[in-house]
């Protein structure tokens, strides 16, 4: 949209696509320009399910039980890896994709030691993304890219309005890797990450990893969405020579997760108003 800093609901409509937008990791993972936040225990397989769903993105390919409809320009901003290592992670899992992804993945080889919480940090974020051209942008940890206090809430409410900003300068969307709390219950999803009120305030999607005890070799997903129903949790396997997940169908005991959807919103409305407050 190209409007004024005050418009009409006439001129609001006239720029309102006449069929929403479908979602760029569908049913309902990542709404366009929205943030998912991804979280689990240590060494779950958070980052290379990410992995996979950036490859995903960038080839235009469905991946991990998921739809993509379009290839996407995707920038991975990762703390964790030193470069080389992390190319190696993704030259494994290419080889089941050809070149697909090759020129719609790029990766922000400066990134370690800028912080979204200070103005310079953030500025770089934004001009790694104006650079690439980015559609979605991957912070991976969220706890690498910030030195806020994650127990204090006024802090953290800082830092998601610098999520927030970068969201809507770079008119990107968000795939956010964080940790969780150390107790959670099986039916806390949003409100299972550190800092969790005020993430939960900014988040329009959660997937959270974790290993059911009946399957301890396997990973379930587990769901939450701002404006739609939540999915049925999805187990998954994860092959170790291509390091690529795949579906292994519903977990054994579903469990619809709280949600903050407003049961009478229909798909439409969440994908269109995901900025909206309920």
């Amino acid at each position: 949209m190209n409007l004024q800093a005050v418009a009409s609901l006439a001129q609001l409509l006239l720029e309102q696509p006449v069929e929403p937008p479908p979602g760029w990791i569908e049913p309902g993972l990542l709404p366009p320009q929205g943030i998912l936040f991804v979280g689990g225990e240590p060494k779950i397989g958070k980052s290379l399910l990410v992995a996979n769903l950036a490859l995903a993105l960038a080839a235009g390919q469905d991946r991990v039980g998921f739809t993509v409809p379009a290839a996407r320009r995707v920038l991975v901003c990762q703390f964790e890896l030193p470069v080389p290592q992390f190319v190696s992670r993704l030259a494994a899992m290419r080889r089941a994709l050809g070149p697909a992804a090759d020129e719609n993945l790029l990766v922000d080889t400066r990134a370690a030691g800028h912080l979204l919480s200070a103005p310079q940090g953030l500025q770089h974020f934004l001009n790694a993304a104006r650079q690439a051209a980015a559609q979605v942008i991957v912070l991976d940890p969220l706890y690498s890219a910030h030195d806020q206090d994650e127990n204090d809430t006024r802090a953290m409410a800082a830092l998601c309005q610098s999520l927030l900003r970068l969201r809507d300068a770079s008119k990107a969307a968000l795939i956010v890797v964080h940790h969780t709390r150390k107790s959670i219950g099986r039916d806390e999803i949003g409100r299972a990450f550190r800092g969790s009120s005020a993430l939960h305030a900014v988040g329009d999607s959660y997937l959270l990893l974790r290993r059911p005890a009946a399957n301890r070799a396997a990973l379930e997903l587990r769901f939450q969405f701002r404006y739609a129903p939540p999915l049925a949790p999805l187990l998954l396997h994860l092959e170790p020579h291509s390091l690529w997940f795949s579906a292994g169908g519903p977990a054994a005991v579903p469990h619809a997760p709280a949600t903050r959807s407003n049961p009478k919103m229909s798909p439409s409305l969440w994908r269109t108003g995901r900025a909206g407050a309920l």
